[in-house]
């Protein structure tokens, strides 16, 4: 089985990206009404999908709005379509077609946005995808997956291609090691998996590339009054996870986003509206622009991310 404890992006982890964009490739080669597109040039996986079915691949140009109203319209012929872009770039530029076009007329768009939360980490705030969640989730329709490794993305893929509905599928830029598998299985049905601990003292909820980084000091620390769950459904809280927090002593969450919107305050809407009273804890980002570059684990440090220290504290 992989070491998920080495995160350093590996060979023998693929990237989310390639596993998404063949998953969408070997189906598409069996069934022509699956449809491709993308402004982006640069992931080779996308050169073998289109060299081998050109008819099924677009390449809108660097036009995202352009590409999310071709979209649009490619549902209305029955197609199955999937956007790909830089998650910054097919959320924020193109928020009003994503209003107009898909979210109001309900089209079963799949949007793939990769490199969320501060995947682009020498980019800047104009790469950085620090409120992705708190923009998207509003809109009405709308189902947000975010994976944590290959067989997660797969099975989130596989589900986009067989119920077609509008989704937002957050990828992370990185190779991602493995936390599925045949003995921890992955239920997308559910919306969340217990990954580590067993106590009712602390609860921490996490997902994505965070999942891995707090997996990572808790099992090298050997902390045992907590438990981490991987919330990969991020529109609204299943009521099973709220069923099953409800008894812990506290709540944290940790999040690559602004407090404002992001996933503390989904599942803080989400224990108010059921009058569940209990200590939580949000981690995020600050209400201002980071500007700041030099690697992920370096911006987590500076922006009050530093998830040793918190685990540590929490733990």
């Amino acid at each position: 089985m992989r070491n998920y404890l080495d995160l350093e992006p590996s060979k023998s982890f693929p990237y989310m990206r390639d596993v998404c964009i063949n998953t969408i490739y070997e189906n598409a080669k069996k069934n022509k009404n699956i449809y491709f597109t993308t402004p982006d040039m640069g992931a080779p996986a996308l050169d073998k999908f289109r060299s081998n079915i050109p008819k099924q691949f677009i390449h809108s140009g660097i036009c995202e709005q352009h590409m999310i109203a071709m979209a649009a319209g490619l549902t209305l012929m029955n197609k199955i379509v999937f956007c790909y872009a830089m998650a910054p770039f097919i959320t924020s530029r193109c928020y009003e077609q994503i209003k107009c076009s898909i979210s109001a007329m309900n089209q079963p768009v799949t949007l793939i946005g990769i490199g969320v939360g501060l995947g682009y980490a020498d980019a800047g705030p104009t790469h950085y995808t620090t409120e992705d969640i708190a923009t998207m989730r509003v809109f009405p329709n709308i189902e947000i997956l975010t994976p944590c490794d290959e067989i997660s993305t797969r099975e989130m893929t596989i589900e986009c291609i067989k119920n077609p509905k509008f989704r937002f599928l957050r990828l992370d830029r990185d190779a991602l090691p493995e936390i599925y598998n045949e003995k921890n299985k992955f239920n997308l049905a559910k919306g969340w998996t217990k990954i580590y601990g067993d106590t009712k003292k602390t609860c921490l909820i996490t997902c994505g590339y965070l999942l891995h980084k707090c997996l990572k000091v808790a099992k090298s620390k050997k902390i045992k009054d907590l438990e981490i769950i991987d919330l990969f459904k991020l529109k609204d809280v299943p009521q099973t996870l709220i069923d099953y927090i409800k008894n812990f002593e506290s709540l944290v969450t940790i999040e690559e986003q602004y407090l404002n919107g992001g996933l503390g305050s989904i599942l803080l809407e989400k224990l108010s509206e059921k009058k569940i009273d209990i200590k939580i804890r949000r981690f995020g980002l600050d209400d201002r622009f980071y500007f700041e570059n030099g690697g992920r684990d370096l911006l987590h440090t500076k922006y009050g991310l530093n998830i040793e220290k918190i685990i540590t504290e929490i733990g």
